[in-house]
């Protein structure tokens, strides 16, 4: 090749054979020679491949999922690749503070900051991170894989992590590791080659003694009207997560024309507003609580289509009378907000979470013994969504109209959701001992 010899040192004569036969085979197939290594270009190639490092392709990695990704699965992404891609720093030579580190990797797995360009303090952190990371081929190495999972398992303070942090750290290396194997840095996934210690799968399942039975129900909401300036604007929003299964971001999305509200009529003799009939709540929309970083527009709380929806594609829930009241009286009192919207903060804008988990917290605490208050029962607002979809489960509604109905999968629904009501497991235990002719 102009001349020039190039040699290449191999420890065994077993190992110079078979460097010389993929350099006789190249000949053959006609392959052309690199002018600089004196290599075929093919086994240039995948030595440049076997020498990126693994945060140069975390990057890539992003990039990747970024577009197809929710403002919430990117923030999930970025929260496991930082432990993972430290996890993976080869020395510690000339290393910056860990807190430098983190804060850099927090810009480098956010595909539109690390596009707006970087100060010279991250720009060096992630010069050194590229030098200093394995490259992606050392983990097909099952040693170094096994090293990898090992510490991924671990906090910060060296004790282990919750099981659900484990398995999200897993599934995106796993999902990293398929995109390795797509652009060919690695021949096959290593997390499905290696062998490790079998995990037991733990299950997040709704706890049967937060879901709130109706009257305990009541007996809370009672007192939201009450707190604070806020409280009254609240009532009808946690009517909505129990009666119909709302998730609070798809409550604090609903407007006025989501609503197919049944009239409601006045009932002389007992003096009140009274509905007979159900309607339907038509979702389309929710707006996840999430920083502006991770949204696409740049601003927080982005609307989106539903939870486990296509976007445009959304879900009808049946409006009980009860609820269907709760709104007629939040609508007559407060009327809605910019475009429709039902429940908007005291300045305008979107109720934070922060805001109605306190409303929530202080009317349970007033409504609530001393004893009861300290137990999980309807601890957050969330639990009127188990405490509603196990209602409707337990009255009897068929296991896949309540799937429907919650928006998730039946799968899903019995996994999870699939709980007795506060006080049922009295009622069971009366049936058997029914049985048992007690």
């Amino acid at each position: 090749m102009d001349g020039n010899p190039f040699t290449e040192p191999c420890s065994t004569k077993a190992l110079a054979d078979a460097f010389r036969s993929k350099l006789v085979s190249a000949t053959t197939d006609g392959v052309p020679f690199d002018v600089e290594s004196g290599l075929p270009v093919t086994m240039v190639r995948k030595a440049e491949v076997a020498r990126r490092s693994w945060f140069d392709f975390a990057c890539g990695y992003v990039d990747r999922m970024w577009d197809e990704s929710s403002p919430g699965q990117r923030k999930t992404v970025a929260d496991t690749l930082t432990p993972i891609t430290l996890a993976l720093v080869s020395h510690e030579r000339g290393a910056p503070l860990e807190a430098a580190i983190r804060a850099a990797l927090r810009v480098a797995f956010n595909t539109r900051r690390r596009g707006q360009g970087q100060s010279e303090e991250v720009a060096a952190v992630f010069a050194w991170l590229s030098r200093n990371t394995v490259s992606v081929g050392d983990l097909a190495d099952p040693a170094v894989f096994r090293g990898l999972l090992a510490r991924i398992e671990k906090k910060r303070d060296g004790s282990r992590a919750a099981a659900n942090t484990i398995r999200l750290r897993r599934i995106t290396l796993g999902s990293a590791l398929d995109y390795a194997v797509e652009k060919k840095l690695l021949d096959t996934n290593p997390a499905k080659e290696v062998t490790s210690k079998r995990r037991r799968s733990v299950v997040h399942q709704v706890d049967r003694r937060s879901v709130a039975n109706p009257v305990q129900f009541r007996t809370v909401l009672r007192e939201v009207a009450g707190i604070g300036r806020t409280g009254g604007k609240l009532v009808a929003f946690f009517g909505a997560i129990y009666h119909a299964a709302l998730r609070p971001e798809e409550a604090l999305s609903l407007r006025d024309t989501d609503l197919e509200l049944p009239p409601r009529s006045w009932d002389r003799k007992r003096q009140r507003w009274t509905v007979s009939e159900w309607g339907s709540i038509h979702l389309t929309r929710a707006a996840p609580e999430m920083s502006a970083a991770w949204t696409d527009s740049g601003r927080p709380n982005e609307e989106r289509g539903l939870k486990h929806r296509e976007q445009g594609q959304g879900r009808t829930v049946p409006l009980s009378p009860e609820l269907a009241l709760l709104l007629h009286e939040h609508l007559t009192a407060f009327g809605t907000g910019a475009g429709g919207q039902l429940f908007v903060a005291e300045r305008g804008g979107r109720i934070g979470s922060s805001t109605y988990c306190r409303v929530w917290e202080a009317a349970r605490t007033a409504a609530f013994t001393a004893e009861v208050a300290r137990s999980p029962l309807a601890k957050r607002p969330y639990d009127l969504r188990h405490a509603c979809v196990s209602m409707w489960l337990n009255a009897g509604v068929e296991a896949p109209r309540v799937a429907e109905w919650a928006g998730h999968s039946v799968a899903v629904l019995m996994r999870v959701y699939a709980k007795c009501i506060d006080g049922g497991e009295l009622t069971a235990r009366a049936r058997v001992l029914a049985a048992l002719g007690g």
